[in-house]
């Protein structure tokens, strides 16, 4: 069965918005795990404009299940990594001022500088993943990185998806396979929502973790948090 990691980063939105501590961000993980989650996800972005630092410390003794935390490799976000040792870090190459995650790693342009933190973090025993586009051409690249996973930018299937859904993921499957065959562990994530993850958990081999958040959340609204995960659950069965 796929994994559901949780983003909780819409969780702090909400918070910073108006200050204080509601919701609560560390009781929002607990709940979560509780539910059903398999692992708590988060992003900490330089400005701190949704998790803070401080929030990554604070959730270490919290999540008991896969810590995985994204982020582009400066040294201010390895230095946090390096301190927190989550189970997993997924590397983002974000610009600072992104409003969220838009492009995967061009694997062969950084393939050096990949590979020079990836050691880094794997002689840390922390696991790590590649944000990547499903461009099966990259995936020799990202391999000889030392990663043990990518993890695949799923926003273009996402708006395919209702239109031609055969064609929204005929890309990815294409690079899972290659991944596969090169011995790299499958995650994905970005826009993946209750309408379309079932399709592509069926369709992709392989797929060990889907980390969702801002749909999840936005489905919490309507549903409830504890029976959305219960639903996302289901779909990955």
């Amino acid at each position: 069965m796929t994994k559901l990691s949780v983003n909780i980063n819409k969780i702090a939105t909400l918070r910073n918005a108006r200050g204080g501590n509601t919701p609560n961000v560390l009781q929002a993980a607990k709940d979560l795990q509780e539910y059903g989650a398999q692992g708590i996800t988060i992003h900490p972005r330089p400005d701190e404009r949704h998790i803070k630092y401080q929030d990554a410390f604070d959730l270490k003794p919290v999540v008991h299940t896969e810590y995985n935390i994204e982020g582009n490799p400066i040294p201010k976000f390895i230095d946090l990594v390096l301190e927190i040792k989550p189970t997993q870090v997924t590397l983002v190459p974000d610009a600072e001022d992104a409003i969220t995650s838009n492009a995967g790693w061009d694997t062969q342009k950084h393939q050096e500088f990949l590979s020079e933190v990836i050691k880094e973090f794997k002689a840390n025993d922390i696991r790590t993943s590649i944000f990547m586009d499903p461009n099966p051409d990259l995936i020799s690249s990202a391999a000889k990185t030392g990663t043990d996973r990518i993890e695949l930018y799923t926003e273009a299937y996402a708006v395919h998806y209702q239109k031609n859904k055969e064609k929204a993921i005929a890309q990815y499957v294409e690079t899972a396979k290659v991944a596969t065959a090169l011995d790299l562990g499958i995650n994905a994530g970005h826009d993946l929502s209750l309408d379309n993850v079932a399709y592509f958990a069926k369709e992709i081999p392989n797929l060990l973790e889907v980390s969702i958040g801002h749909a999840l959340i936005a489905e919490s609204l309507y549903f409830g948090m504890q029976n959305v995960v219960a639903m996302y659950l289901n779909k990955l069965k």
